[in-house]
């Protein structure tokens, strides 16, 4: 009983550790999926708030309405559109205080018209 009693602890952080690793990895993979759907909006359409709408449509709403995003569109075809996404997030372990990090997501796609 005293062994699970000090074992315990360690196996409930390593568990919410974890979890906290899975949620972060698939909240990057969300963000530069929506990326790559802003530079591909960017780089055939000219309006720039053409591209803001398409990363925020690729987005869960509860996280589109959190996230910045920038978009460098150069005037001329075979220029790069770049799109960039920003998302302030707060890493949900209490053990390590509600800990903010900056999570962003670059894609980059040569513009076609």
């Amino acid at each position: 009983m005293v062994e699970f009693a000090l074992v315990l602890p360690v196996v409930v952080l390593v568990l919410l550790a974890v979890v906290e690793v899975t949620v972060v990895a698939r909240t990057q993979y969300e963000l530069v999926h929506a990326a790559r759907e802003g530079a591909r909006t960017a780089a055939t359409v000219a309006d720039p708030s053409r591209a803001v709408l398409a990363v925020q449509a690729a987005l869960d709403p509860a996280v589109a309405r959190r996230v910045k995003v920038t978009v460098a569109r150069p005037g001329t075809v075979g220029g790069s559109a770049v799109v960039t996404v920003v998302l302030p997030y707060r890493l949900g372990a209490v053990i390590l205080g509600g800990l903010k990090v900056d999570m962003r997501a670059r894609a980059v796609m040569r513009v076609e018209r």
